[in-house]
Parts: C-alpha cells; sequence; structure tokens
C-alpha cells in the first residue's frame, strides 16, 4: 500500500482569480512506513502573492523568481504520484490547485484523480471527533504531535506532521518523525509491542460489598419490569 501525505503553499485562495501553487511538499508511506522519499518544490507562480497568502506561508515573490515554473517540474511531481493514495488535509483545496495547474498543461492527465486515489484527512478527523477543532495544528495537540517548528506554514514540513497525526488517528505507527538522526519509520521492538511482565505480582481481586451486591440486584430487578426478555445478565447466570 502506497501512500503519498501531501500539502501545497498557494498565492491565494481562489483558482478562478488565477491563483498559483507555489510550493509542493510530500512525503511517502508504503505498508504506513516512511520510506525515505519526499518531493519538495518551490514553483514560480508567474504572479503576485497575496499580503494574506504571504503571511501565511512568508514565501515571497522574489525569493520564488529564480525557481521553475510547475511546467517543467510537473512531470516529476506526477510520476512521483502516480497510483498513490493521496492523504491532504482539506483535501478539496489542494485538488482543486492541482486541477488547476495540470489544466495549463497540454497533454497529461487534467486531474488528479486520474492518477490518484485521495482521501481527506480532515473529513476523517470530523468523523472521528465531531464537534471539535480539526485543523492540523489541533490534531497535532489532541494526539501530542511536536509542531513546535510550525511557526509559518510550509508544505514539506506540513506534509510531514500531517503523516505522524494521520497514523495517529488511524490507529497506526507512532512517533514518525520523532527527532533528529533516528531511522525514521523504524520503530524499536520494544516500541512495537506491549509487553507483559511475567514476574509481577498477582493482581488483587477486590470483592463487591454486600451493599454494592444489594444496589447491584435491585438495578436488575428494574431491568427485569423494563425489558420485554428480563435483564441479559440474569439470562447469562441461568
Amino acid at each position: 500500500m502506497r501512500q503519498v501525505v501531501l500539502d501545497t503553499e498557494t498565492t491565494g485562495l481562489e483558482t478562478s482569480q488565477g491563483h498559483r501553487i507555489i510550493e509542493i511538499g510530500g512525503v511517502e508511506l508504503v505498508d504506513r512506513r516512511y520510506t525515505g522519499r519526499q518531493l519538495h518544490k518551490y514553483i514560480n507562480p508567474e504572479r503576485e502573492i497575496d499580503d494574506g497568502a504571504f503571511e501565511v506561508h512568508g514565501i515571497s515573490s522574489e525569493f520564488l523568481a529564480d525557481k521553475p515554473k510547475f511546467a517543467e517540474i510537473a512531470g516529476e511531481v506526477l510520476e512521483f504520484l502516480e497510483g498513490a493514495e493521496l492523504i491532504i488535509h482539506n483535501a478539496p483545496f489542494d485538488v482543486a490547485f492541482l486541477d488547476y495547474e495540470l489544466s495549463r498543461l497540454s497533454g497529461g492527465p487534467r486531474r488528479i484523480s486520474q492518477i490518484c486515489q485521495v482521501t481527506d484527512s480532515l473529513a476523517l478527523a470530523r468523523h472521528k471527533h465531531p464537534g471539535q477543532k480539526n485543523s492540523l495544528d489541533a490534531l497535532c495537540r489532541r494526539y501530542e504531535v511536536d509542531n513546535s517548528a510550525r511557526t509559518l506554514h510550509g508544505a514539506l514540513l506540513d506534509a510531514e506532521i500531517l503523516a505522524d497525526v494521520y497514523l495517529l488517528m488511524t490507529g497506526g505507527q507512532t512517533a514518525l518523525f520523532a527527532g533528529e538522526g533516528d531511522d525514521r519509520g523504524s520503530a524499536s521492538e520494544d516500541e512495537k509491542m506491549i509487553r507483559i511482565d511475567t514476574e509481577r505480582a498477582a493482581l488483587r481481586i477486590l470483592e463487591a460489598s454486600p451493599e454494592e451486591t444489594a444496589a447491584h440486584e435491585a438495578w436488575l430487578d428494574l431491568l427485569d419490569q423494563e425489558a420485554a426478555d428480563g435483564s441479559v445478565w440474569r439470562r447469562r447466570s441461568a
């Protein structure tokens, strides 16, 4: 199972106003393990960056002036993404921009869905945590993922953080990007298993008091009156 956790930064919010991608970052997972492969590109958008967008990511037009245009790196991007399941937070936003960039190219796929399956991690988070904040920062706090380096949005850093959050949120491997110098994605055997100490003392057994037993029986009496088939606990003990 090959997945690419992806993020983009843009000149603004609306493709209908001609806004473009200026940074794309992605990390590859195979069987829910980090492979070490990643994609990171800065892109010359051939237009100015909105002030509001600059405040979010801090990437200036001057910095991007000598960077390649999307058409120049499109082949490398598509090769990295092809056949993968894309994991994107608020996927409709990023996919709209990817589709817009593809629509400007001659030949090749016109929509990202032609080469990838897309999973929206924001939709997953809202399903798992309804009524709660589910921004990437909120999920980092909830799952105790270190995002202290995220003073500004950055595509590659956000993709790495999202990979950690996604694996934790979907019940998988933890601490994917734990620290510098580690073998990313390879947990020690001690981290992979829950160990039971066979030498530990026997667990103490606490018996219910007469008062607790009487209260329990009274509750079962009430269930016998309310349920057509009576209390399930009494049926099991019969």
